[in-house]
């Protein structure tokens, strides 16, 4: 019997590693569901329609590089939005991905993934209750900011998971 559980990160503070490793946790699991789609990375649905796995990566990159400015209470810089691109095109989309392979694209995202943790080290749990501008001119907690990194990491796993039954139905 295999026991699943939250283990906080050891050189966080506890709530803080306890929620950091839920960003952990589904970044991993995210890494081992797209391992082998180099030949439908930029699949997109029987019809066309749907955003592709290389999509789908890209913007949990761009949001969560958001995030990590986010939660220090800082924009994002330009050159970070020119390099990534943005969190969605003109039509409220997610921005369309060509010519990246798989490897460069999960290079990038470690990357982010790697600059997230270390601001997430940078705050104690009494941090937690820090209020940071979210969109539209509304607010959020530092804490909420961790919870949504994972939520919206696990959202769009799912997408990603039924991606990759369609093109297994299809072929």
């Amino acid at each position: 019997m295999k026991l699943y559980d939250l283990e906080p990160v050891s050189d966080m503070s506890p709530i803080v590693g306890l929620l950091y490793s839920m960003i952990s946790y589904n970044y991993l699991r995210l890494k081992r569901l797209i391992m082998d789609t180099d030949e439908y990375l930029y699949y997109r649905g029987p019809n066309n329609d749907l955003n592709s796995i290389a999509q789908h990566v890209r913007h949990l990159m761009v949001v969560e590089l958001h995030w990590i400015f986010r939660l220090q209470g800082k924009p994002i810089p330009n050159e970070m939005i020119e390099r990534y691109g943005p969190m969605y095109d003109e039509e409220g989309k997610l921005p369309l991905v060509f010519n990246m392979k798989l490897e460069d694209l999960i290079t990038e995202y470690d990357e982010i993934q790697l600059k997230l943790k270390l601001i997430c080290k940078q705050f104690k749990d009494e941090d937690l209750e820090t209020q940071i501008p979210f969109e539209n001119g509304n607010k959020a907690t530092i804490k909420w900011g961790i919870w949504h990194i994972a939520d919206h990491s696990r959202h769009h796993y799912s997408n990603i998971a039924f991606l990759k039954k369609l093109y297994k139905l299809s072929n």
